[in-house]
């Protein structure tokens, strides 16, 4: 198939609508973004004036593209659990892990030992015993029997290479300690080897750093005075924090719009028929409200500075094609 390459005119005539363009966007509203939270958990932050595929562009790298450690692969030694092995190695790959995936390198497929710069290596070695010191009337198992509960915290880092010298242990293990993998009686063991390697999430959704999603900013107008009862039955239509009831100078009791934001897009209101008129509900397509959810090693902060990264390097490599097509245009 033939590959169409475009002239010089053509790309003067791009320049020319850009300028155009930018013409425009002068008397337009700035774009500006605002942080509205925070932390190393969660982010909320606000689009204003910027186009939902450039949004929807870091929600999609997010998901697909912002990479983790995550355990990949499982030798099973032993296991005597009612667990089967499949499944107790499927929970222990959706285990996040605390490790940082900056500092490693992604794994080549053709490779066959693990290294020190592109895997980890856990073990998990667990036997379930009776409690001697357990009661005679007991019947509670999880007193009855000892590590009857295997949980994520029984994974234990082996260290590969000069990893020691590099990490600490307390960075190496699971992000949380207290997730079930299997339950066990008397007499059941469990002995595993895992191996972590770093990953995206279009591989597999372990690998994804958190969630991410966005809405437009909800905006609620009243039509009309709503006063009484009807006031507290349109209050009850919408999320807390939206329709507040206030006392007017005549001595009604009316709703008023208070926080447009913390509408949830029920359309509750128009299930009934006295104040359906008295409501006009839109979105606000040019502000965007933008969440990120961490469930990695990565802060939220850092989920969103990673896929920012990665849309630049996009940029970069699209922009250096461009401008070798055009210096090959211009010897031609």
């Amino acid at each position: 198939m033939e590959v169409k390459r475009l002239k010089v005119e053509e790309f003067q005539l791009v320049d020319e609508l850009d300028a155009k363009d930018s013409e425009d966007t002068e008397t337009s509203p700035p774009s500006r973004i605002e942080i509205i939270s925070m932390d190393p958990l969660e982010m909320e932050m606000d689009f204003i004036g910027y186009d939902i595929s450039l949004i929807n562009a870091y929600r999609r790298i997010i998901l697909a593209e912002v990479a983790t450690m995550a355990l990949e692969k499982v030798y099973m030694y032993n296991n005597t659990s009612i667990v089967q092995d499949e499944v107790l190695a499927h929970r222990i790959g959706l285990v996040p892990l605390k490790v940082d995936p900056r500092f490693f390198e992604f794994r080549n497929e053709d490779e066959t030992e693990w290294g020190a710069q592109d895997s980890l290596k856990y073990e998990l070695k667990v036997r379930c015993t009776r409690n001697k010191e357990a009661a005679a009337n007991e019947t509670n198992p999880d007193v009855l029997f000892v590590n009857r509960k295997v949980v994520s915290s029984s994974l234990k880092w082996i260290p590969l290479g000069n990893q020691p010298d590099i990490f600490q242990e307390a960075n190496m293990l699971p992000l949380h300690p207290d997730i079930l993998l299997a339950k066990m009686n008397s007499g059941h063991e469990i002995n595993l080897e895992a191996y972590a390697v770093k990953g995206i999430g279009s591989d597999h959704a372990k690998f994804q750093p958190g969630l991410c999603w966005y809405r437009m900013l909800p905006e609620v107008e009243l039509t009309r005075e709503v006063e009484g009862k009807q006031a507290e039955l349109l209050q009850t239509c919408f999320s807390p924090g939206v329709i507040d009831i206030v006392t007017s100078a005549n001595g009604k009791q009316i709703a008023k719009v208070n926080d447009a934001r913390n509408d949830s897009c029920s359309r509750n209101v128009f299930q009934h028929d006295n104040i359906k008129d008295s409501v006009k509900l839109t979105r606000k397509m040019d502000h965007v409200i933008f969440y990120i959810e961490s469930h990695s090693a990565l802060k939220s902060y850092e989920i969103l500075e990673e896929a920012v990264k990665i849309l630049s390097t996009k940029c970069d490599t699209l922009l250096g094609e461009i401008e070798k097509h055009l210096e090959t245009a211009m010897d031609t």
